[in-house]
């Protein structure tokens, strides 16, 4: 498919999309005989799994090593596995904070309801 209907499809502008392949994040996006490029469900799915990624708050140098690796191939496995793994920790860790964060504010808000149910 075209660029513009894989932008419309993957929620990734067009221009976000030439930048990716720029930086190595696409790498095998197929052209059609007029040059145009030719996107296809690998790349959805992959686009897929990096937004995932950046969602999760993966710094884009982290996908960019994680794209390095699995263009190597199967050799790169555990490495890749390491680098997700280390990823879920950091992401455990952000949720467990935030958590906490919105135990707090739940009380708060608890206090403010029975505060102003007095008055």
């Amino acid at each position: 498919m075209n660029i513009q209907k894989f932008a419309r499809l993957s929620g990734i502008s067009a221009h976000t999309l030439r930048y990716y392949e720029k930086i190595g994040l696409l790498r095998n996006v197929g052209r059609t005989k007029q040059g145009h490029r030719d996107y296809s469900e690998n790349e959805r799915v992959w686009i897929d799994f990096i937004k995932r990624l950046k969602d999760t708050g993966m710094p884009l140098k982290d996908i960019r090593h994680y794209a390095d690796l699995r263009a190597k191939g199967d050799a790169t496995a555990q490495a890749r596995m390491d680098l997700l793994i280390n990823h879920a920790e950091v992401l455990e860790d952000r949720l467990r904070q935030e958590n906490e964060h919105l135990e707090k504010l739940k009380q708060k808000i608890a206090f403010y309801q029975k505060q102003v149910s007095q008055s």
